[in-house]
C-alpha cells in the first residue's frame, strides 16, 4: 500500500503521515470489504488515533477506488464511513476575508442553515401552506450553491488530483435537488401529509451535505489551492450567482486584472507565433489576420463572432477535454472559466456520464455524427444538438455541443416579410432620455402585476431572469395571491429594483417580444 500512496497526486500539495494514512486505509477497507463490523472499525480507529484531519480524510477517500471501492459505493456508504471517524474528525475553523470564494460558500451555508432552522420550527406548529411555500422558495436557491461548486470549485480541485467531490458529492447534491423537487410537488398538489413526512429527510440531507462541506471539502480546498487560484475563481463566481446572500465584495480584484491581462497577452502572442510559423498569419494594417476556411479574420473578430452568436457553443476535443465555450449573455446553463481543461466526464453528474460517454464512443467509432435532445425547463424549451467534429480526412477531432432557448421560435406563426425593428438598446435609450414619460402600455407603480402578466405572459419568465428574488412567483399558490394584490411598486421592492427601472425593463421586454 505504501507504494500506492506515493502515487497520490495530492501528496504534491499536502503534507501527510504515510503510516497514519496507511492505517486509516486498512481499517476503512476492512470495513467496506465486510471483514470487520462498523463497531469494530470505530473501535480500531479510536484506539489508533486521537484525531484525523479533514486533509487526511480526503486523501483516503481519493484513493479508495484503487482498492475496488467504486464511486457508487462511496456515495451510498459515505455516512457509514463518516461514522467510523465519530469524535475524531477535526478541521480548523476558517477565518477568511469577505469575497474569498470559500468564505462565500460558508456564508451561504449559514444562510441555508437559517432556512433549515425555520423549517424545524414550522414542523412544531400547525401546517400553513404559504409559509412552507416561502421557505421552499428560499431553499431552492441551493441549486445556485451547487452550480458554483460544480463549475468552479470542483474543476480547481480536479487539477490537483482531487476528483472525489465531482464524482461523489455531485451525486449527493443531485439527490438533494430531487428530494426538494419531490417535496415541492407534494406541496403544490395539496398532499400535505406526504409533504410533511419528507421534511425530516430533506433537512437531514441538506444539513449532512453542509457538514461535509464545512469539515472536509472547504478545509481541504484551502490547503490544496493557492490564493491566485481563488482570485481567478472569484471572477467566475459572479457569472453563476449566489445563494440567499448578496453578491460578495471583490477579492483580489487588482491581482485578478493583472493575471488576466498577462495571461491574455501571453496567449495571443503564443497563438500569433504559431500561426506565423505555419504561414497562417497575414499582416494587414498592423492587424494580425488568420486565414479561416472561408475568409480572413483577426482573433478579435473571431471572439466577437462567438460572443454574439444566438446559440451556446461548447467544444470537447478528441481527448475528451473541454477546450472552449462561447461567452454569450443569454447562456442557457451556467458556465465558468474553470471548466476549460477539464475532462468532460467530470462536467456532468454521474447519472449522465453514461450518455455522454456513449455519444463520444459512437462519434469516435464513426457510427453516428449527430445526437439531439430537447428539454422543457422553467417554462423554456431548450434544444440541444451534439455533432461529431472530423477533419478533412475523416478523423475524429471532438464533439461540438450547440444549445439554444427556442421558446420564442416555437411560438412564431405566419410570416414577417417587412422590416420590424426589435432593438432593445434604442428602446432603453428612449426611456432613459424621458424617464418620467407615460409608457405606451400604461404601466405605472400602481399597476397590479397580475394584470401585466395576464396581457403579456412572458413577463413572468422575464422577472425570473432578472432576479432570483422573483422566484416565488413560480409557486402557483404564492403567485395566485400576489398576482391580484401586488403592485409594480411592491414587486420592485421585492426584487431590489427602483420601481421606474423595473417598469422600464418590462416595457423594453414587451417591445422586444411584440
Amino acid at each position: 500500500m505504501k507504494k500506492e500512496l506515493e502515487k497520490i497526486q495530492m501528496g504534491e500539495y499536502l503534507d501527510f503521515d504515510e503510516k497514519k494514512i496507511e492505517k486509516i486505509m486498512t481499517i476503512k477497507l476492512n470495513y467496506l470489504n465486510g471483514e470487520i463490523s462498523l463497531e469494530e472499525a470505530k473501535r480500531e480507529m479510536k484506539e489508533s488515533f486521537n484525531q484525523v484531519t479533514a486533509q487526511e480524510f480526503a486523501i483516503c477517500e481519493q484513493y479508495l477506488q484503487k482498492y475496488g471501492i467504486s464511486d457508487d459505493v462511496l456515495a451510498e456508504r459515505m455516512d457509514e464511513i463518516l461514522e467510523i471517524f465519530e469524535g475524531l474528525l477535526v478541521s480548523n475553523k476558517l477565518i477568511l476575508a469577505l469575497g474569498h470564494p470559500i468564505r462565500t460558500y460558508l456564508d451561504e451555508v449559514d444562510a441555508l442553515r437559517k432556512v433549515l432552522n425555520q423549517m424545524r420550527e414550522m414542523l412544531k406548529k400547525n401546517f400553513i401552506k404559504n409559509q412552507w411555500a416561502e421557505a421552499y422558495d428560499r431553499l431552492t436557491e441551493i441549486d445556485i450553491h451547487f452550480a458554483r461548486k460544480q463549475n468552479q470549485l470542483y474543476p480547481a480541485l480536479e487539477s490537483k488530483g482531487f476528483d472525489k467531490p465531482s464524482k461523489v458529492m455531485w451525486t449527493l447534491e443531485n439527490n438533494i435537488k430531487d428530494m426538494i423537487k419531490k417535496a415541492k410537488r407534494h406541496l403544490e398538489s395539496d398532499q400535505d401529509e406526504e409533504f410533511l413526512k419528507l421534511q425530516d429527510e430533506v433537512i437531514e440531507m441538506v444539513e449532512d451535505m453542509m457538514v461535509k462541506e464545512e469539515e472536509i471539502l472547504y478545509p481541504t480546498s484551502m490547503d490544496l489551492l493557492s490564493d491566485e487560484e481563488f482570485v481567478k475563481m472569484r471572477k467566475g463566481d459572479d457569472e453563476i450567482g449566489y445563494c440567499l446572500i448578496e453578491s460578495p465584495p471583490p477579492y483580489g480584484r487588482e491581482a485578478e486584472r493583472d493575471v488576466d491581462a498577462h495571461s491574455n497577452n501571453e496567449l495571443l502572442k503564443d497563438l500569433a507565433d504559431v500561426f506565423r510559423k505555419h504561414g497562417m498569419l497575414n499582416m494587414t494594417s498592423n492587424r494580425e489576420v488568420l486565414d479561416v476556411s472561408q475568409g480572413k479574420l483577426s482573433l478579435e473578430q473571431i471572439n466577437l463572432i462567438f460572443k454574439h452568436l444566438q446559440v451556446d457553443l461548447s467544444y470537447v476535443d478528441e481527448n475528451d477535454i473541454v477546450k472552449f465555450y462561447s461567452d454569450t449573455k443569454h447562456r442557457v446553463f451556467p458556465r465558468s472559466p474553470g471548466v476549460i481543461g477539464r475532462e468532460v466526464q467530470n462536467c456532468h453528474p454521474r447519472e449522465s456520464v453514461g450518455t455522454v460517454e456513449e455519444i463520444i464512443r459512437a462519434f469516435r467509432a464513426g457510427e453516428h455524427d449527430e445526437a439531439e435532445f430537447w428539454l422543457e425547463i422553467g417554462g423554456k424549451f431548450i434544444y440541444i444538438i451534439y455533432n461529431a467534429v472530423r477533419d478533412e480526412k475523416g478523423n475524429f477531432r471532438g464533439v461540438l455541443e450547440m444549445m439554444q432557448d427556442v421558446t420564442r421560435i416555437r411560438s412564431l406563426t405566419g410570416n414577417q416579410r417587412l422590416l420590424s425593428w426589435n432593438d432593445k438598446k434604442e428602446n432603453l435609450k428612449d426611456i432613459e432620455e424621458h424617464p418620467g414619460q407615460e409608457n405606451r402600455y400604461g404601466i405605472t407603480k400602481r399597476t397590479v402585476i397580475g394584470d401585466v402578466i395576464k396581457e403579456y405572459p412572458f413577463v413572468k419568465e422575464f422577472l425570473f431572469q432578472l432576479s432570483p428574488k422573483f422566484s416565488k412567483l413560480n409557486n402557483p399558490i404564492v403567485f395566485k395571491t400576489m398576482a391580484s394584490i401586488a403592485t409594480m411598486e411592491m414587486i420592485s421592492e421585492r426584487g431590489g429594483f427602483e420601481v421606474q427601472d423595473l417598469i422600464n425593463r418590462i416595457v423594453v421586454e414587451i417591445d422586444k417580444r411584440k
